[in-house]
């Protein structure tokens, strides 16, 4: 397999607003592809942004905060899902972009990442298994039919977003699908996130693409209700970013890119990785399937009906 070239875009979404984002979203994938990129990642939840006030905000006092995310996300598929994937099919590359998705008749929001494939096609999606801390008071819970690994033919594509990569058990279940290239979309601007960064590449014997958008206080617009004593001005880092690209021995391909919008690029073989595992391989020789044993309930979470002859109380 001839190597390829991803990018790891570390940008501003336009906070709260759905639709420029995505056309932000478009124009960054439109200039990766023309610098050869045939894979491009995006932070987690960069449409329509990351909801950074749960961590600043008193629990339940958000309400209006929250409305504005909930009509600003995305529902899958969409106009917003329509436009990215044809952005993706026009770039002839493949994309994977975090969101705020809502269901079609929910209130309820999920941090997502979604995939696209260089020919226009919403591949699929993975929704996270736990929101982390606050974040609960934003997000609803993942279940097992998202974790999920594409097969495409620059090699095989999978990820987890943000502390979901300290799930051992989630990252496992991933690498024995015979994952390549491992997407970590993320908030985490920490400088120990670049080494578990390289933790998970060594591991798994993978190419790790970890990204974080660049946001502060004054990306939040001063119409926010409460906005002023929330957030400070440039100085108020949200996230420095600190995106990285990382190969399957753990060395730093490019990055750490800290407190500014820039997109990371790298070279990546796929079947450099897969000879690597000659060493190590996680689900491969050095498992021990006669001592460890990992079951994955695949099963989506089933969602509240409503039968027709049976009114609400």
């Amino acid at each position: 397999m001839d190597t390829f070239t991803v990018a790891a875009v570390q940008a501003s979404p336009v906070f709260l607003d759905r639709d420029a984002t995505v056309n932000k979203a478009c124009a960054l994938i439109k200039e990766a592809a023309a610098a050869g990129a045939r894979l491009v990642v995006f932070p987690e939840t960069f449409v329509p942004t990351y909801p950074d006030w749960v961590w600043r905000q008193t629990p339940w006092s958000d309400d209006r905060w929250w409305t504005r995310l909930q009509s600003e996300s995305v529902v899958v598929p969409d106009a917003a899902t329509d436009q990215v994937a044809a952005a993706a099919g026009e770039a002839r590359t493949y994309v994977a972009l975090g969101i705020n998705e809502r269901e079609p008749h929910g209130s309820t929001l999920y941090n997502t990442l979604l995939y696209f494939s260089a020919d226009g096609a919403l591949l699929g999606k993975h929704r996270k298994l736990v929101p982390t801390g606050p974040e609960r008071l934003a997000w609803g819970m993942g279940d097992g039919s998202t974790l999920e690994v594409f097969d495409t033919d620059i090699g095989r594509i999978g990820g987890l977003i943000c502390w979901e990569n300290y799930m051992a058990l989630a990252r496992y279940a991933l690498y024995a699908q015979g994952l390549d290239v491992y997407l970590a979309p993320t908030w985490d601007n920490s400088e120990t996130w670049t080494a578990s960064m390289r933790h998970i590449a060594k591991e798994g014997r993978v190419y790790v693409i970890g990204v974080a958008p660049c946001l502060r206080g004054s990306d939040v617009p001063p119409s926010l209700p409460g906005r002023d004593e929330l957030y400070g001005g440039d100085d108020d880092w949200m996230s420095t970013g600190r995106s990285v690209i990382v190969d399957p021995s753990g060395d730093v391909l490019a990055g750490p890119l800290i407190g500014e919008e820039g997109i990371l690029y790298a070279e990546v073989d796929v079947d450099a990785a897969r000879a690597i595992r000659h060493q190590f391989d996680p689900v491969g020789h050095y498992a021990r399937p006669d001592v460890f044993e990992l079951s994955v309930n695949t099963a989506p979470r089933a969602a509240a009906t409503f039968g027709k002859g049976h009114p609400p109380a």
